[in-house]
């Protein structure tokens, strides 16, 4: 027998990638019966997985109505970098100031994933291995606190990634490059104005692509809702 929790961590991780692929929108309904029967598990350890992806911003549960892809709209993308550009940059600077040899050699063979994922030109790919990019640099870190504060924000992070796929990748490569080259010669000062500008460099125009795909005056009680089902009519006799 399949034990509850793993079950759990099946939805989650399903239901975590279908968002982060896109392949479910945002603002998009959240149907449990569906859903439940798609991933072959119970409503109940599927509704656990749902009640973790919108602790980490990707659902929303609506009391009563049911749940959605969080809508993602172009405030909750300012308010992402507003917070990116704050605790990436420290990240940056205490990476630099632990670096050696040896400690930036998962974070080197990350940007050399992050260029080939470039040079293939492959859209999820590369979106993918940016965002593991990023995160290795808060591992390089070191800091227990700022890896937990930023643990949550890392399936936003990666999902706006694929949302603005349509960036300059190529741009990113080489902003990623010479943030890792500050990193890996020990420029504190340096690596975290570097990983502020990357960051802030995108800023406008990640908020301009989600003007594209969020829904305006969104009504989450309206979507989670969705339409009735009608009853069929019975043939008159």
């Amino acid at each position: 027998m399949t034990a509850p929790g793993s079950l759990r961590d099946h939805a989650y991780e399903s239901i975590k990638q279908r968002i982060i692929g896109v392949e479910l929108r945002p603002g998009q309904r959240l149907v449990e019966r569906d859903l439940a029967a798609e991933l072959q598990v119970s409503r109940i350890p599927l509704r656990e997985a749902l009640r973790v992806l919108a602790a980490e911003g990707l659902v929303l549960l609506v009391p009563g109505k049911g749940a959605l892809v969080a809508p993602f709209t172009p405030a909750d993308v300012r308010d992402l970098f507003d917070v990116r550009e704050s605790l990436e940059s420290l990240a940056a600077r205490l990476a630099a100031s632990n670096a050696t040899p040896s400690s930036i050699e998962p974070l080197s063979a990350l940007l050399v994933q992050a260029r080939a994922a470039t040079a293939a030109g492959d859209a999820q790919r590369i979106a993918g291995a940016n965002a593991a990019f990023h995160a290795g640099i808060i591992d390089l870190a070191g800091n227990p606190l700022l890896n937990t504060l930023m643990r949550p924000l890392a399936a936003r992070t990666e999902w706006l990634f694929r949302l603005t796929a349509a960036r300059d990748a190529a741009e990113q490569c080489t902003e990623h490059e010479a943030l890792f080259s500050l990193i890996a010669a020990g420029a504190t000062e340096a690596a975290a104005a570097s990983a502020f500008a990357h960051i802030a460099a995108g800023r406008g125009p990640s908020i301009t692509l989600a003007a594209e795909w969020s829904t305006p005056e969104f009504d989450a009680e309206l979507v989670a809702r969705g339409r009735r089902r009608r009853r069929p009519v019975a043939d008159s006799a």
